[in-house]
């Protein structure tokens, strides 16, 4: 995959994903990589749908009705695909490293605040976000203030798709030009681990 076109390819990768979601549009639907377990492809799509079924788990535990027991089930799943989110993200990020390890670093090249893995992130959710605000605008049920209102929100995400996306393909530009270096850290997530969540570690004590 080229980097000059990640963001083309990422955004294709998300609609396939989100698609495939809502052929049944169920959280515990089974899961099927269609792409081969190596490639960047493969983070991408699972990058998403890891995101698509998160994203349905938040509107479920909203639900103003909801068992106790069913929502603290449902929050232990959400924080379990956060965890996966997390991972995945750093996977995403060792395939860039590993792109451009051989690129020499120009004299003040500089680092950039987001690694690419974390904008792609932001690019999975807004993809999500254009599906499920297209559906508002196009709600037929819904009211014509209501679809004027969503479809307005939309043409911002759309243009947000165009900028975000521009940035992400220009950081792989500067990374491969020896402008920018990639500089990343694992994330150090605490209320996970039993050594650092004094709930988890009381116990051990």
């Amino acid at each position: 995959m080229g980097q000059h076109s990640i963001s083309s390819k990422a955004v294709k990768i998300f609609k396939q994903s989100i698609d495939k979601y809502h052929l049944l549009d169920e959280v515990d639907q089974p899961f099927e990589n269609p792409y081969p377990s190596d490639s960047i492809e493969h983070l991408l799509y699972r990058k998403n749908w890891i995101d698509t079924v998160q994203w349905h788990y938040e509107d479920l535990i909203r639900d103003p009705d909801i068992d106790p027991v069913d929502g603290m089930d449902l929050k232990r799943k959400i924080d379990a695909s956060n965890q996966d989110r997390t991972d995945t993200v750093e996977y995403i990020d060792s395939y860039f490293l590993d792109l451009f390890k051989e690129v020499t670093h120009l004299d003040g090249a500089t680092v950039n605040s987001e690694s690419p893995a974390w904008a792609i992130d932001r690019l999975s959710i807004l993809e999500l976000k254009i599906y499920h605000m297209e559906e508002e605008a196009n709600r037929s049920e819904a009211s014509e203030a209501h679809r004027d209102s969503c479809n307005k929100k939309l043409q911002v995400l759309l243009s947000q798709r165009v900028d975000l996306s521009t940035a992400i393909d220009q950081l792989l530009e500067d990374f491969a030009a020896g402008e920018k270096y990639m500089k990343v850290y694992k994330q150090m997530k605490m209320y996970n681990d039993e050594e650092t969540n004094p709930v988890l570690y009381k116990d051990k004590s």
